[in-house]
């Protein structure tokens, strides 16, 4: 395995992560009412759609190289 395939299968990880986070503060920004909480929540979930996303291209780079 090289390096940029590890650092891109890493990034998924990270993204998964964030994304499991992000339900975490949706479910508790829910049963607060927190308006705040809960944009939080949301914006931590577009990160990690983001990061998943930039990271199954430099997977995807790196396969066809």
């Amino acid at each position: 395995m090289n390096i940029k395939k590890a650092r891109g299968l890493f990034g998924l990880v990270g993204a998964v992560v964030g994304a499991v986070g992000a339900f975490s503060g949706l479910k508790v920004a829910r049963e607060k009412k927190d308006k705040l909480a809960l944009a939080n929540a949301i914006a931590s979930f577009a990160v990690a759609i983001t990061g998943a996303a930039l990271a199954a291209r430099a997977l995807r780079k790196d396969e066809l190289a």
